[in-house]
């Protein structure tokens, strides 16, 4: 049966499997080795640059605006959502890109038939919301993930405890074994700690740092226990507990008040969507009314009426407990 076969096709399956085992241990040996090089989080890939842990504590908070005076705004609000949004972009390159998308959009509106005066409006309105909606969004989506990380933190400190270990080498291991953002808060918590800052101290630290609603509940445990004595283990053990609690039961309000949001949503796209297909369909519906001011002065009314219903809409399906 293979006496008719060519030789040709065995040196082209021979190759093809000689290529395809190649690959494979590239891949095999690449992957053996990821996990050596890739470091968890944002403080260990600091200190693969053989700098010392103190120059990654300095650059660290430097990044997050805590030392050096990063901010050129002296607004103590906006320094601290900067802080707890956990953005490590220079602060005056943010607000230039920031301003670059107020500009464009206010160019687009002004080009599109948008009044100049309305645009000079429109553009003083985004330079300062653009920023502060783009650091609450940072800020949401870093305490979802922080909030989602703690309960298993602090059984990490547990274990670390139940092992014999004292409170700040179990910090440390948080800071080694969890990936950001709690693993480089707890790791700038055991490095203050390290160089001289008290625990509870730190901890309040970490707290302005993050701003997370659960956190009060470990610095005050930490705190209590460091003052009057305790048993530690147990309140972190029933602490976890709570918080799980918490997030189950801020989730499960989060289902039930969705037909809220979504009809928000809803009733927010469907004038959007209207308008879009209007000026695509027929761009000469508005051709009379466009150049009149009152157009305009309606138009904004409008919006402001939506937006001011979307709010509302939004608060009555918003629990915070």
């Amino acid at each position: 049966m293979l006496e008719g076969l060519s030789p040709i096709y065995v040196m082209y399956a021979a190759a093809a499997l000689t290529g395809i085992m190649i690959a494979e241990g590239c891949y095999l040996l690449y992957a053996g080795r990821s996990d050596k090089r890739t470091a968890i989080n944002r403080r260990m890939k600091l200190a693969e640059n053989k700098i010392s842990q103190e120059q990654v504590l300095i650059q660290l908070r430097k990044e997050r605006g805590i030392d050096g005076g990063g901010s050129i705004l002296s607004l103590d609000r906006f320094r601290a959502l900067r802080t707890q949004s956990g953005m490590t972009t220079p602060l005056p390159k943010f607000l230039m890109i920031t301003s670059g998308i107020a500009l464009a959009l206010a160019l687009v509106a002004v080009w599109k038939g948008l009044p100049l005066l309305f645009g000079l409006i429109l553009l003083l309105v985004l330079l300062p919301v653009l920023p502060v909606m783009a650091l609450r969004s940072m800020r949401k989506r870093r305490h979802k993930r922080f909030g989602m990380q703690l309960p298993e933190a602090l059984e990490l400190i547990t274990r670390g405890l139940k092992a014999g270990h004292p409170v700040p080498v179990a910090i440390a291991m948080v800071s080694r074994e969890m990936a950001d953002p709690i693993g480089t808060e707890f790791g700038v918590v055991a490095d203050e700690v390290t160089y001289g800052s008290d625990l509870v101290s730190a901890l309040n630290n970490l707290f302005d740092r993050v701003g997370h609603e659960d956190l009060p509940l470990f610095v005050t445990a930490v705190s209590i226990q460091s003052s009057s004595g305790g048993n530690l283990r147990e309140i972190l053990d029933g602490l976890s507990a709570t918080i799980r609690d918490r997030g189950k039961l801020r989730r499960k309000v989060r289902a039930i008040s969705t037909e809220g949001r979504m009809s928000a949503y809803i009733l927010t796209a469907v004038p959007v969507l209207l308008f879009t297909a209007i000026m695509v369909l027929m761009p000469q519906f508005y051709r009379d009314v466009w150049d009149v001011p009152k157009t305009w002065y309606m138009l904004g009314g409008s919006i402001a009426w939506l937006l001011l219903g979307n709010a509302i809409m939004f608060k009555m399906s918003n629990f915070r407990f």
